[in-house]
């Protein structure tokens, strides 16, 4: 009975103390939710009417070949450093200057570079005799569209180098000789080897670069502001011109749920690709 007894009393006091504990925890726990929740359901609410006073603007999304570049030559570079040739050290320690520069600054010093009458690229093709008189890189929108892509693949290629290159170095060894004395070639042993090895790191640079391609926005207002004729205007852009420029709240608010529907569908097919269970088998 006292054995008995001594377990309620433990057991109540346990239920006193998760009470008590969620009565601190309840009041930051409303304001946090009616921070988070609250401008979520309002624009959701929003998305579902025609809250406008601006007028409509031609609609572009954006272009994924700056994430299959990244990939190509996240890889390339990360097989590079991997190999290990004269120099390899300076060049993993500077892979990370692209990647650290803050986006804003790099969309600035490629607006810099693109610039039509003092811009670095006009300077360096004349110089090299490439062009005879300087040229308005931006006026296009096709060619203004692949410079802000190149700008991008500069930025982000190192963070993918770097994943790639981290998973290359806990590569097994053994299989790779293995191979090589079985009479594999080089690219027989990268392909057959190393690249369904390297699957995981692959997808996880591949999801989160593609997901940032959709949303990227400050590269594009810094460099073009969406232009020429929209030519770059990217969801995320368009998004911010909906909602700020053009005063279209409901639309706003419905792009950018496409947005974080697409970031969740995204999300998913990472969960389901790199979770799989002959892979964790």
């Amino acid at each position: 009975m006292q054995a008995s007894q001594k377990r309620k009393r433990h057991l109540n006091l346990r239920q006193q103390d998760t009470l008590v504990a969620w009565l601190l925890l309840v009041p930051g726990l409303i304001i946090i939710l009616a921070i988070t929740f609250q401008p979520v359901l309002s624009t959701l609410y929003l998305s579902f009417f025609d809250v406008s006073s601006g007028i409509k603007a031609h609609q572009t999304f954006v272009s994924f070949v700056s994430v299959a570049a990244e990939l190509v030559l996240g890889i390339a570079i990360a097989q590079l450093i991997t190999a290990r040739p004269f120099g390899w050290r300076f060049l993993r320690v500077s892979l990370i200057i692209p990647w650290a520069v803050p986006t804003i600054v790099n969309g600035a010093v490629w607006r810099w570079i693109y610039d039509a009458n003092y811009g670095a690229l006009n300077a360096a093709l004349s110089q090299l005799g490439l062009i005879q008189k300087y040229i308005p890189w931006l006026i296009d929108p096709n060619r203004a569209m692949n410079l802000v892509i190149l700008a991008d693949v500069w930025h982000s290629v190192p963070f993918i180098a770097l994943i790639i290159q981290a998973a290359m170095a806990t590569l097994p060894v053994e299989l790779d000789e293995a191979a090589a004395v079985d009479g594999a070639t080089y690219w027989d042993r990268f392909w057959l080897i190393r690249i369904p090895l390297l699957r995981p790191a692959i997808l996880v640079a591949l999801v989160i670069r593609s997901v940032e391609a959709f949303r990227v926005f400050d590269i594009v207002y810094v460099i073009t502001a969406g232009g020429p004729a929209s030519g770059t205007t990217t969801i995320s852009y368009q998004t911010y011109l909906e909602t700020f420029s053009y005063g279209n709240l409901g639309r706003g608010a419905a792009l950018s749920f496409l947005v974080s529907a697409f970031t969740l569908i995204m999300a998913y097919v990472y969960i389901r690709f790199l979770y799989r269970p002959q892979d964790a088998a």
